[in-house]
């Protein structure tokens, strides 16, 4: 009996290092997903300004919209914590 109850209590600690490492991955990955984006959005929008200023409003726009992708992320590993 102590076996069964020892093997139950290990299992549960597993199934909830998992769950956490699997959240961290949801909000790690997102972000590193979303740093190579705003890299590449943001270099183009420092280009279109330095040749039309009038650029400036919609490449802040661009370099802000995937943090979204964060977001959703954050969700996700909330949703698998609680």
């Amino acid at each position: 009996m102590a076996v069964e109850v020892m093997t139950v209590e290990v299992a549960e600690a597993t199934a909830k290092g998992l769950v956490a490492i699997g959240a961290g991955l949801a909000v790690g990955l997102t972000g590193l997903a979303t740093s190579i984006a705003q890299f590449s959005i943001g270099a183009a929008a420092v280009g279109a300004t330095a040749e039309n200023k009038d650029m400036f409003g919609l490449g802040l726009l661009f370099t802000v919209l995937p943090e979204t992708i964060v977001i959703f992320g954050l969700v996700v590993a909330l949703l698998l914590l609680f």
